[in-house]
Order: structure tokens, then C-alpha cells, then sequence
């Protein structure tokens, strides 16, 4: 593996995910790998679990991670070519870049779409300068359209879980991801990349519902079923991933503020007594109900508790082929 961008670098799901489950299982047995290495994690945006999981993930592997948020800490950055930067930037990333690029050995960027200009969002930007201009390995640590680190979160969280359960012996598994409300736009990438994930894993039968204008690009969609009609989507289902997401044709719109959207357990009793997932942060009693997210079918907790073993695997994966 190069870097970690999105589903796109990984040869076999499958062998990174036994790899994350070999590491939660023994957290240092290559506690040498990253000996005398650094990694960079630079926030253009807030963190919790991304940030702490990764600098936990890196250390165990015995490699030194230095965080550092450019948002609040460093110089205004310029990402536009041949710029005339008479404005509020101070630093081009042609500058900042190559310098990061030989004070690390990995670096891992994260940040937000501006959910104004979708070509622009969509186009990728700013972690694409990074890759072009660095010259070292790049890990998203979730970029304006894709969080694959999240999404190889929930495929091991869903393996893990199908393991512990002998129905899914001869069985694919259902999994749905459901849109639900939130009192702001949220962008794309956490369904974006979870569809796109599921549908190259190629082990599941997956659906995704949403209410009429929050249909997601069918760049990481094709090979799902989509549906508006949310009760038809969960019956039978084995997994239920709950995540908001703003419109992608009208970019950046709320266009349902329907709180019957909401997953509950009401809901929950129309599944094959479904296990349910959301990426956290979760708006309680209005993406999730209390009553899930605080009951014996919830995977939340375990699924962030996860976030440490994805990482450690991929960054094992990168510095074993650098």
C-alpha cells in the first residue's frame, strides 16, 4: 500500500481486516515496525476518534506521531495554482507541503468539504496537493468526499460481528444504510465511502434509503439497491448503519427535515433484530433515539473502540512497503 485515500488502495478487504483483528488481538506485536519513523497528523478540521485512535494506532507500532491543527495553529493555507496571493492566505501549499514531506515519513490529512462548490468538493483539492507536493505516503484522515478509515472501521466491526454469529455461516448479511435527520447540512463522506467500501467488500446484500433528493453519487453507489421507502429497506436486515447527509444534486441542502426518519426501536423490530452502527459523533434523539444507541443492539461503542485496529493496520501496511 502507497497510501490511504480510499477503497481504490487496498488490494483484498479482507486481508486488511484480519490484519486490524490480528493487531486487537496483540496491540504491539510490531511494536519495532515504525521505530525511528514519524508521522504527521495535520487537522484542517476537528477530531476525536480519528485523532486519538490514529496517534494510538501509530504508537504501538513504535512510531512517534506530532499533531498539529493547521486550522487553529498554522498559517492560512493557498491551494490554487498560479496564485496571486495578495489576500488572507499566507503560505502555498507548493511550499508547506514539501517541507512537511521531510519532517515525516507518513502524513495524514484531514478536512471537510466547503459544501458550496461541488466540482471543486468533489474534485478533491486539497488532499490532492498534499499527494502531489509531499512526496511521502499520504493517509486521509477523512478528505472532502471519502472517510475510508471510518469505512474500514465498519467492514472489520461487521466481520467481527458475523464472526461471532453462526447464522452467517451460509448466510450474506443485509446491511442497510439509512439517511437520517440532523439540524445541519452534513456532507457525503462517511455514506459515500461507507456504500463505496460495501460494494467492493462484495459480501453483503446492501441497500440504501433515503428520502426523494439525498441520493448520493452513483460514482460509490452502483451496485446498491436505493430505495425512498425506509420501512420496506430495514425488514430482514442484519446491519443498519445510521448516518445524515446533505443533498448531493442540490449541493449542500437540507432537503427532509422529517423526524420520522429517526431510527428506533419501533423501527429496529422490522429487522432481522438488526445490530446498528453509527460513526459518532451522533445527535441523540434525532439521528438515533436513547433507547438504541444505549441498548443491546447498538455497536457504536465497539465500532469507535475499532477505530485503533483500522488504523494500525494500515499503517503497518504502508510502512512495510516503504
Amino acid at each position: 500500500m502507497k497510501q490511504f485515500i480510499s477503497v481504490k488502495d487496498v488490494k483484498d478487504i479482507n486481508v486488511l481486516v484480519k490484519q486490524a483483528l490480528h493487531y486487537k488481538a496483540n496491540p504491539f506485536a510490531d511494536k519495532a515496525l515504525g521505530a525511528n519513523k514519524r508521522i504527521g497528523l495535520l487537522f484542517l478540521n476537528p477530531s476525536l476518534r480519528t485523532r486519538l485512535s490514529t496517534q494510538v494506532a501509530a504508537q504501538q507500532l513504535g512510531m512517534e506521531p506530532i499533531v498539529f491543527n493547521v486550522d487553529k495553529e498554522g498559517w492560512a493555507l493557498e491551494f490554487i495554482e498560479g496564485a496571486i496571493m495578495n489576500g488572507t492566505t499566507v503560505e502555498h501549499i507548493k511550499d508547506a507541503a514539501p517541507v512537511l514531506g521531510n519532517y515525516f515519513d507518513i502524513l495524514c490529512i484531514r478536512t471537510f468539504p466547503g459544501l458550496v462548490n461541488k466540482e471543486e468538493d468533489y474534485n478533491e483539492k486539497i488532499i490532492n496537493q498534499f499527494i502531489k507536493y509531499a512526496g511521502i505516503p499520504i493517509v486521509s484522515l477523512e478528505s472532502a468526499t471519502l472517510h475510508p478509515l471510518q469505512s474500514l472501521t465498519d467492514i472489520i466491526t461487521i466481520q467481527e460481528s458475523m464472526a461471532a454469529n453462526p447464522i452467517f455461516i451460509n448466510k450474506k448479511p443485509k446491511i442497510v444504510l439509512t439517511w437520517a435527520p440532523h439540524i445541519k447540512p452534513i456532507p457525503q463522506c462517511v455514506a459515500n465511502s461507507f456504500s463505496e467500501w460495501v460494494n467492493a467488500w462484495g459480501a453483503a446484500d446492501f441497500v440504501i434509503t433515503h428520502p426523494k433528493g439525498h441520493e448520493l453519487s452513483t460514482e460509490f453507489t452502483k451496485g446498491a439497491s436505493i430505495t425512498n421507502d425506509q420501512e420496506a429497506a430495514l425488514k430482514e436486515a442484519d446491519f443498519v448503519y445510521v448516518k445524515n447527509w446533505s443533498s448531493y444534486e442540490q449541493y449542500g441542502k437540507i432537503l427532509c427535515e422529517d423526524a420520522q426518519w429517526m431510527m428506533n426501536n419501533n423501527k429496529l423490530a422490522l429487522t432481522n433484530n438488526a445490530k446498528v452502527m453509527h460513526c459518532l459523533p451522533v445527535r441523540r434523539n434525532v439521528e438515533l433515539s436513547d433507547e438504541i444507541l444505549d441498548g443491546p443492539n447498538s455497536l457504536v461503542t465497539k465500532e469507535a473502540a475499532n477505530r485503533v485496529w483500522a488504523a494500525q493496520a494500515v499503517l503497518s501496511e504502508i510502512l512495510k512497503n516503504h
